[in-house]
């Protein structure tokens, strides 16, 4: 079988600002309880750069909160690592010098390195992989169509209830989000981005729907459906082979639910 011939990238992601965040969120944790300020590098400031470590660690192990410049050359999983979230800014970078990959065979699109060239910044959707721009974009209607899903099912609570119900439990049974979705982004090398997804969608839609009066059941459901729309946009490319795959598909999107998902791209 012919090796892909493109040219591997480098990502790293950081802060809004433009620092690094730490490299072990829990060791910096615990340095931070004791006092200590964790070192970190703007990468903003050295675009076109390039930029030694400023506290170089263990080649290759985690023996400080910020040891390593770690990159990535998979951006849907860049997310796995970060310490506050999305949002972040995102970074194309060349490693230069002695480099390392403590992840081994599991982890195979890590590199480590101590001195980076920090090439340009690019778009921060691409760390939700190749889907980020549609992913991103469910994510920004969330509040509004969470509102609506909420007025809909204060207009009829019964009958919303039990149809809510019946596509939980097709939900529940093919495990659509839980396996399908969950699975093909781990194939695919999108599980970081498919976690931070399903957290961003059920934060975004917890809270709109509260707002609008909710009640518990109803804000759950619409949570549910919230995070399984933002999957089934996220994994869209992932889950469309053959008509089984295509109504696990349908049932993220929220098929037979009354309001039309948004349209794809």
């Amino acid at each position: 079988m012919a090796r892909s011939t493109r040219p591997v990238v480098h990502y790293i992601a950081t802060r809004p600002d433009g620092t690094v965040p730490p490299t072990d969120v829990y060791l910096a944790r615990y340095h931070r309880a004791q006092g200590e300020t964790i070192p970190t590098v703007n990468l903003a400031d050295h675009i076109g750069q390039v930029v030694d470590h400023p506290s170089p660690g263990q080649k290759w192990y985690t023996d400080k909160p910020f040891g390593y410049f770690h990159m990535y050359t998979r951006p849907g999983e860049i997310l796995e690592r970060i310490e506050d979230g999305w949002p972040i800014r995102l970074w194309v970078v060349e490693p230069l010098g002695e480099t390392g990959n403590w992840g081994g065979q599991y982890s195979p699109y890590w590199l480590l390195s101590h001195q980076i060239r920090v090439v340009e910044e690019t778009e921060a959707w691409k760390a939700f992989g190749h889907r980020g721009e549609q992913t991103l974009a469910a994510l920004a209607q969330l509040p509004d169509l969470a509102r609506q899903w909420a007025t809909e099912w204060a207009a009829d609570p019964e009958g919303t209830r039990r149809t809510y119900t019946a596509w939980e439990k097709r939900v529940d049974r093919t495990r659509a989000l839980t396996g399908w979705a969950f699975c093909r982004a781990q194939y695919s090398r999108r599980e970081a981005a498919l976690q931070a997804a399903n957290e961003l969608a059920g934060a975004a839609a917890a809270q709109a729907a509260t707002e609008a009066g909710a009640d518990p059941h109803a804000v759950a459901l619409i949570q549910l459906r919230a995070r399984c729309l933002v999957a089934g946009q996220l994994m869209f490319d992932r889950i469309r082979n053959g008509e089984y795959e295509q109504s696990v598909r349908a049932l993220l999107l929220g098929a037979r639910l009354d309001t039309p998902a948004p349209a794809l791209a």
